[in-house]
C-alpha cells in the first residue's frame, strides 16, 4: 500500500510533486502558484470523484448480477423459495448499509458492509454451484463469473481511491496556509481511506 500512490497517472504526480514542494522561483508572480495549485487542487479532486464512481458502478453491477442469479434460481425452480426470498432482502439491504465517502471515516461502516457483503457473494455463489444444473446453464455460469469479476475490480478501484485520496491528504497538509486562497468555499478536511498506510 506505500507505493500505492503511484497508481495515480503521471501528469498527476508531476503537477502533485511540484505543487507540494512549495518552491517557486522569486520572479514568478503569485497568482501563478495559486493557479497552479488550484489546478492540482481540482485534479486530485476528480480523481478521487472518478475513482469512487467507478467502485460504486462496480458494486452496483456485482448486487444486480447477484439479483440475476437469485432470479435464475428462481426460474428454473431449483432454490428453496424461502431461502430465495431471504437472500432478496439481505441484497436490498446493502444499498442501506453503505458507506460512503463521509461515513467510512468510522471504519465499522465500511468492515460491516464488507462482511455482509462478502457473506452474500458467498453463499449466492456456493448455491448456484450446488444446483444439478449448473455445469450447463451458462446463464448461471457468467452470472457468477459477473460477480467474481465485479468484486476484483472493486478491489482495485479502493486501492485507487486510497491513492487519490493519500495524494489529496498530502496536498492540503502541504498547503494549509494557501487552502482559503485555492477553495474559498470548501473546507478542505482529509480524507479517510480503506486501508491504512504506513509512512
Amino acid at each position: 500500500m506505500k507505493n500505492a500512490i503511484w497508481c495515480l497517472p503521471g501528469l498527476m504526480l508531476a503537477m502533485l510533486l511540484g505543487a507540494c514542494s512549495g518552491k517557486t522561483t522569486e520572479n514568478d508572480p503569485a497568482y501563478t502558484r495559486i493557479d497552479s495549485l488550484t489546478d492540482t487542487y481540482l485534479l486530485l479532486k476528480d480523481s478521487m470523484l472518478n475513482t469512487w464512481n467507478r467502485m460504486v458502478y462496480d458494486d452496483n453491477q456485482r448486487i444486480k448480477a447477484m439479483k440475476s442469479i437469485i432470479h435464475e434460481l428462481r426460474v428454473t425452480r431449483e432454490g428453496n423459495d424461502e431461502e430465495l426470498q431471504s437472500l432478496d432482502y439481505r441484497i436490498e439491504q446493502l444499498l442501506r448499509i453503505r458507506y460512503t465517502q463521509k461515513t467510512m471515516i468510522n471504519p465499522d461502516v465500511v468492515e460491516e458492509y464488507d462482511f455482509a457483503s462478502n457473506s452474500l457473494v458467498a453463499e449466492i455463489i456456493a448455491l448456484a454451484e450446488s444446483i444439478p444444473s449448473y455445469g450447463y446453464n451458462t446463464t448461471l455460469q457468467q452470472l457468477v463469473e459477473r460477480v467474481r469479476l465485479a468484486e476484483q475490480r472493486i478491489e482495485t478501484h479502493r486501492i485507487n481511491y486510497d491513492a487519490a485520496a493519500q495524494a489529496y491528504n498530502q496536498f492540503i497538509e502541504a498547503n494549509k496556509p494557501l487552502l482559503k486562497e485555492i477553495d474559498e468555499s470548501a473546507r478542505p478536511e482529509k480524507k479517510p481511506l480503506f486501508y491504512s498506510v504506513s509512512d
